[in-house]
């Protein structure tokens, strides 16, 4: 007799979206230099049906909100390992921008790992496709 092996965490959450009918997620990503293009993205991908998700804290731009000097990496990873769980809970991933810093290709990698489709709204900067990879 053979049993199936247990569903992943991963698999169980495909399932549940698809069962209750929730819209493709879209995880948007690239440097917040890009956060007036991340608007215009989450717009048109908004008005085309689709669920996003995207970074939502600016922390090059001062606000109250953010802590004081010394705590501000802090604030960092854990803004960071948020984002991470975004990418998990997307569909795909889009990322925005003509530049591709290090936290970016990061999340590319990350994403990448996790079997999600990657899309570019500057193709020429995708990593991979620079190394023959993609």
């Amino acid at each position: 007799m053979t049993y199936r092996e247990s569903p992943t965490p991963e698999e169980e959450l495909t399932d549940a979206k698809e069962r209750l009918g929730i819209p493709t997620i879209v995880c948007i990503c690239g440097s917040t230099r890009f956060m007036p293009e991340m608007g215009e993205a989450d717009l048109a991908l908004t008005f085309a049906g689709r669920i996003v998700v995207k970074p939502g804290c600016d922390m090059k731009q001062s606000h109250p909100l953010w802590p004081e000097e010394g705590r501000a990496e802090e604030s960092k990873a854990r803004l960071d390992r948020l984002h991470r769980a975004k990418i998990r809970l997307a569909d795909e991933i889009l990322v925005v921008g003509d530049y591709i810093g290090d936290s970016t290709r990061a999340e590319i990698d990350y994403a990448r790992e996790l079997g999600k489709p990657v899309r570019f709204t500057h193709p020429d900067v995708d990593p991979d496709a620079k190394a023959g990879v993609a």
